[in-house]
This record gives C-alpha cells, sequence and structure tokens, in this order.
C-alpha cells in the first residue's frame, strides 16, 4: 500500500500537517517495500483550489490511501473519485500513524469539511 500523509518537514521526524491543501510536503510511504518518498506540494501556493490541485497530485503519486487531520470536500471528491481512502491521524507522529494504519488502529476521515474557499491561510 501507498500511503500518503501532509507532513511539516521531508524527514520522518516531522509531524502530520494540519492542512491537507497547504501542507509543504507530502509523505509518500509504502507499506511493502518500507520505502518513504517525500514530494514539495506545488499546490500549497496556489491563490484558490489547493486542496484539489494537491488531491490529483496525490492520485499522479498513485496514493491507496491517505492519513490526515482534516481534508476539504473537494479534495475528499477527488480522492474518493480515485478509490483513495482517507483515514483520520491519530497524533502527529509519522510511524505512529503508520503503524496505526497496519496495525487496523485507524477510523476513516468520516468528518468532511466544506473547505476554506478564499481563506488567506487555508485556515
Amino acid at each position: 500500500m501507498r500511503v500518503a500523509m501532509p507532513v511539516d518537514k521531508k524527514n520522518m521526524d516531522s509531524s502530520i500537517c494540519v492542512s491537507f491543501g497547504r501542507t509543504p510536503y507530502y509523505l509518500i510511504y509504502d507499506t511493502n517495500t518500507k520505502k518513504s518518498e517525500f514530494i514539495d506540494n506545488s499546490a500549497a501556493t496556489s491563490p484558490g483550489g489547493a486542496g484539489i490541485k494537491a488531491a490529483q497530485i496525490l492520485v499522479d503519486k498513485k496514493a491507496d490511501i491517505v492519513i490526515t487531520p482534516r481534508c476539504g470536500e473537494n479534495a475528499a471528491n477527488v480522492l474518493k473519485s480515485a478509490d483513495i481512502k482517507i483515514f483520520k491521524s491519530n497524533g502527529s507522529s509519522i510511524k505512529g500513524n503508520i503503524d496505526a494504519y497496519v496495525s487496523g488502529k485507524l477510523n476513516l476521515l468520516d468528518e468532511i469539511h466544506p473547505g476554506f474557499h478564499r481563506h488567506e491561510n487555508g485556515f
């Protein structure tokens, strides 16, 4: 499985970012090979539609699941249309969330918010 997470820094000690669409980076972690890849979020500075663009980046990277603290409705629709499941993160530790996912302890994210349309900082 290819697991994607919004993260604050390009290292495994980073914390999960609270913003899905405006995160500076994504971690793509392969649970089979145990390899990780950090990618820049080119959508982070978009004046609008950052969540949709960010979701498409993860679709293009062939993510199977996303682990995030929250997700906007438009981004969630893009992910779901690509059959990518969205799980709610548990705390801010990358390793803790990967371990929780692998052991089946994460819940699907069911609280999808309407998004932060036209908000300057995405919050």
